[in-house]
């Protein structure tokens, strides 16, 4: 897809060339003791985000002017400005900014400009100069000349769920999980759907068909009643609190991504009363943590069985394949009735929604009424917490494919519907690129699930293949440039609840792609639960469960594996007991520390106003003792760093810490 960037200027992809300038990245340089007014801007000594450290307002009202901070090598420039564009007038304007204070180290100026409280969006870099010198800072990075993209964000009253910010997320593919209700199993032969027959599979068996061509309907008997038993291990035990469950509506399929019914959950996983209970045992502190729930929303398509499109004539009433008088007809494209229709990706079992024009009966029942889908599940006897909206980026009308106008219009609408129930409800969006079409401007999504700046670049880096288990290795600086050029894509507030996976239900398994080697699963987590966004674990990823592509990805819970005993569960548990404990993991800056590509190493600093934390990540297959420098962070010499891994402790000399890292793990060193 090709896109427009906040300056109207195609958006930068990678920013390979600039990731170690911007942030003192790939190997900083000295303490910049030399540094002064030559005519010369020391690059690797800028350093800004929207951090609390670095943005009085991350989140602004409209009432609030924003004070932004930008950090330089001490006695390095003459003047900086912020240049801003604001969308009220759609002119650029010049803040001045001051010189305010050094920070602890003496390392490092502070200066400060205010941007003025207003109710319009806008974007801003700095200009940043030494005499005769000019430097460009920006979300993107730093440059010679002026940018014309990758600007940082300011968008008054724009919020993201403070739950999904400082959560963990647990996603579950209901009848693989674990069966708590054996009364309600599918058993063989119990139907036939396009030609296939049910087949029920003892628990730990093979998740493909006997007949083949039929995994579809290959059932284990997972459902509600065992998510329910369960919630101990995923509060408790482990300690996340956000549950995201793929599809559980009406559906002959095991996937259900072809609904049938959106207001009757699927027998094989319980009844609506079941899932009530489930949310208020999510919900309840007896059982561990507060929780909040995200249920899989599949609203560009239904299933050929729905009661609106009946291709099969389940329905006593007329569907939109039986009759063109239905009353659902208009719910779908034809191109020639009956057989010829717009489905998902041409999948003739996934006829595809027709959203039409803004009022039209699909969007009313969909998000639009108060008894609609969307809404439905949002209010009482229910109360979910958030809709993850699958292929958002296809719900069209007219059997488009996600036409840039139509279907952004359709997730401001579902927006509003959403927000207007319940403010604090997360939307997740499903985009396998750069979602920042649906996120810069904070009229539609709060986040998207992270392929492309979690998913891809961690599987690169760690099992040196992409998320389909194609050869494909990065080295750690290239990582870390991956990195830096895909959160210049979002608000900060956006970054903080992108769900970042290890894998899915649509990528083959972690562990199988980092080829069985439970240290990389190992590492993999350290780095999930210390990087900024809402770590998300597929079931059984904190075991190391093994899995190729769909649908061998979606094998069931071995639960011998489910205990601390198995020792990936148990660093699973310390790390999001770490990440609870440390605001600065969740919602603090990210600052790039250091890369060495020949001993794959890579370091990066979380911090907020209460702890500078540092993640040294050695993606080798043997350990290394490493020189990290913590100077960047405002570290001072002698200070004592942790790490919350071993409970070793470093003095802090020179302005680094030497540590020594074990092959594929990880340091987490905190002041």
């Amino acid at each position: 897809m090709s896109m427009r960037s906040r300056s109207g200027q195609p958006r930068l992809a990678l920013l390979s060339c600039l990731i170690g300038l911007a942030l003192g990245g790939a190997t900083l340089s000295a303490p910049a003791s030399a540094a002064s007014n030559d005519n010369n801007v020391e690059w690797n000594g800028l350093f800004h985000d929207q951090g609390s450290l670095y943005d009085n307002h991350p989140e602004p009202s409209a009432s609030q002017a924003v004070t932004l901070t930008l950090r330089t090598f001490k006695g390095d420039i003459t003047g900086a400005n912020i240049k801003y564009y604001d969308s009220g007038d759609g002119s650029f304007h010049w803040v001045a900014m001051h010189w305010v204070s050094n920070d602890a180290t003496g390392r490092y100026d502070r200066w400060q400009g205010t941007i003025p409280a207003s109710a319009s969006e806008k974007y801003y870099r700095f200009q940043v100069n030494d005499g005769s010198a000019t430097a460009w800072y920006n979300a993107a990075g730093t440059t010679a000349s002026e940018p014309s993209s990758g600007d940082f964000y300011i968008i008054p009253g724009f919020t993201t769920p403070s739950w999904m910010k400082n959560g963990v997320m647990y996603q579950i593919f209901p009848d693989r999980f674990f069966n708590g209700d054996s009364s309600n199993d599918v058993t063989n032969g119990q139907y036939t759907y396009a030609g296939c027959a049910t087949e029920k599979h003892a628990w730990g068996g093979s998740v493909t068909s006997n007949a083949g061509g039929c995994n579809s309907v290959v059932f284990f008997g997972g459902d509600l009643a065992g998510v329910d038993d369960k919630l101990g291990y995923i509060k408790n035990t482990l300690g996340a609190d956000i549950i995201y469950l793929n599809p559980i509506f009406q559906s002959p399929t095991n996937h259900k991504y072809d609904t049938e019914d959106y207001y009757t959950v699927d027998p094989a996983f319980g009844s609506n009363s079941e899932l009530s209970q489930l949310i208020s045992d999510i919900h309840a502190t007896s059982n561990g943590p507060h929780g909040y729930l995200i249920l899989d929303g599949v609203f560009n398509h239904t299933g050929d069985t729905s009661q609106w499109f009946d291709k099969y004539h389940w329905w006593s009433s007329q569907g939109a394949y039986e009759s063109q008088s239905s009353p659902w007809y208009s719910y779908y494209t034809f191109q020639q009735w009956p057989n010829s229709y717009s489905a998902f990706f041409g999948y003739g079992s996934m006829p595809k929604l027709d959203y039409g024009a803004s009022g039209s009966a699909v969007r009313q029942q969909i998000y639009g009424a108060s008894s609609s889908v969307v809404q439905t599940y949002l209010k009482s006897p229910y109360g979910i917490d958030g809709w993850r909206l699958d292929a958002a980026q296809y719900i069209d009308a007219g059997g488009n494919n996600g036409s840039d106008a139509t279907n952004h219009q359709i997730m401001r609408e579902l927006r509003n519907a959403v927000k207007g129930v319940n403010p604090n409800a997360e939307i997740l969006g499903e985009f396998w690129g750069n979602a920042g079409p649906w996120t810069e401007g904070g009229d539609q999504w709060d986040g998207a699930m992270n392929y492309d700046g979690f998913t891809q670049p961690v599987s690169e880096w760690i099992c040196h293949v992409d998320e389909s288990g194609n050869s494909a290795s990065i080295p750690a600086s290239q990582f870390a440039s991956w990195l830096h050029g895909t959160r210049a894509n979002y608000p900060t507030d956006v970054q903080q609840t992108m769900a970042n996976f290890l894998g899915s239900h649509d990528t083959s398994r972690f562990a199988t792609r980092c080829g069985a080697d439970i240290w990389k699963t190992y590492l993999g987590l350290i780095f999930q639960m210390t990087y900024v966004g809402t770590p998300t674990i597929y079931y059984g990823d904190e075991y190391g469960m093994q899995g190729g592509a769909d649908p061998d990805n979606r094998r069931t819970f071995d639960w011998s594996q489910g205990s601390t005993s198995n020792s990936a569960v148990a660093l699973t548990k310390q790390l999001i007991g770490i990440r609870k404990q440390y605001a600065a993991l969740r919602t603090g800056s990210v600052m790039d520390l250091m890369t060495d590509d020949s001993q794959h190493i890579y370091a990066f600093g979380r911090l907020d106003a209460s702890h500078r934390i540092a993640v040294v990540l050695n993606n080798d297959s043997t350990g290394h003792t490493v020189t990290v420098p913590v100077y960047p962070m405002s570290v001072t010499d002698g200070s004592t760093m942790t790490d919350l891994l071993s409970g070793q402790t470093y003095t802090v000399s020179g302005g680094s810490v030497t540590v020594t890292v074990n092959g594929h793990y990880g340091a987490i060193l905190a002041q």
